[in-house]
Parts: structure tokens; sequence; C-alpha cells
């Protein structure tokens, strides 16, 4: 193996790190907003990719907000749909990202960011999350105008960091749900 891509939501950033600020502005169901948010962004990207109906993950994210605010009954005004989905550009990444990317990063591998996300999502995150300079690159979905599963994204990966297929690891960790509170 000379590369490894990552996913980035689920994998890198914790997806319901968005729970406390849902849950500052909609007290008790911050949760809920989290949960329903994700089921859906990866509910209409899957019926994208099916329709070939592509639309960017930025234009799902919002989707999946709205459709979870109004699922729950809560009133999604401007300013607070504009600060959750800005949210999604400094996602926390989960605790032990930056030293595994590092640990790898010594031992030679290339490393790359292999995502549905839109591509400034992807970068904000990065660079919020203090990881962007350990990566060769950061690969969207964009390039190829359909979502993951589909074979052309997985092809993204070995063009890019210039390594045939059979050399490339892929990491993707989905949680469906936030994780239990401790």
């Amino acid at each position: 193996m000379k590369a490894i891509a990552f996913d980035a939501y689920g994998t890198l950033f914790d997806v319901f790190s968005i729970t406390a600020l849902g849950e500052e502005l909609f007290p008790g169901k911050g949760d809920a907003l989290a949960q329903l948010w994700r089921l859906k962004q990866l509910q209409y990207s899957t019926l994208r990719s099916l329709m070939g109906r592509h639309r960017d993950f930025w234009g799902l994210t919002e989707d999946g907000l709205v459709y979870a605010a109004k699922s729950l009954g809560l009133d999604l005004t401007p300013d607070k749909r504009r600060r959750l989905l800005d949210a999604y550009l400094t996602l926390a990444a989960f605790p032990d990202v930056k030293p595994g990317l590092q640990a790898l990063r010594e031992r030679g591998l290339r490393l790359a960011i292999l995502s549905n996300g839109e591509p400034r999502m992807l970068e904000a995150a990065a660079r919020s999350a203090g990881i962007i300079d350990l990566l060769d690159a950061i690969l969207s979905v964009e390039e190829v105008k359909i979502f993951k599963p589909s074979p052309r994204v997985y092809h993204l990966a070995s063009e890019h960091l210039h390594v045939r297929s059979a050399e490339v690891g892929f990491v993707s960790i989905k949680a469906l749900t936030s994780p239990p509170t401790r």
C-alpha cells in the first residue's frame, strides 16, 4: 500500500459535533436534529446518484437541514440556518485523527480525503481541524458528479495520488447515530 484515502464525514470529522449548536438553538432538540439531518444527507446522496440528478453536497446538506427542522417542528430562521450550515465548515475532528495521520505520513504513505463533500466544505473542515498540511489531496465527488459508492469516485484516488488502484487503501466509518454520551 502506498496511499490511503479517508472518508471525511464520520471518519475524520465528527458530524455529530453540531449537536451542541443544535441544542443551543433548539433546546431539547439538538440530538434529534443532528440525527435526522445526517440521515437525510445520506439518503439524498444515494437517491440523487440513483436518479442521475447530481446536486453538490452543500446543497444536500442544506436540504437535509430544512427537512429535519420541518419534521421536528423547529423554526429554522435564516440566521439559525446559516449558523448550522456554517458549522459544517468547522466540524470537530475526532481526537485520534491528527496523530494517526502524522504516524501514517511518517511511514511514507500518501494521504487524501475522498468524500461526497463539496471542495470548499472539505478544505475548510481540514484547515479548521489542523490537518490540511498532512494531506496530499482533498478529493471530492464534484469532479465526477456522482456520489459514493460509484466506482468512478474511487478511481479519483489513484488518479490524483499517482498510484495504482491496488495500492490505495480506503478508510470509511459510517456511524448513523451519535455515540452515547459518557
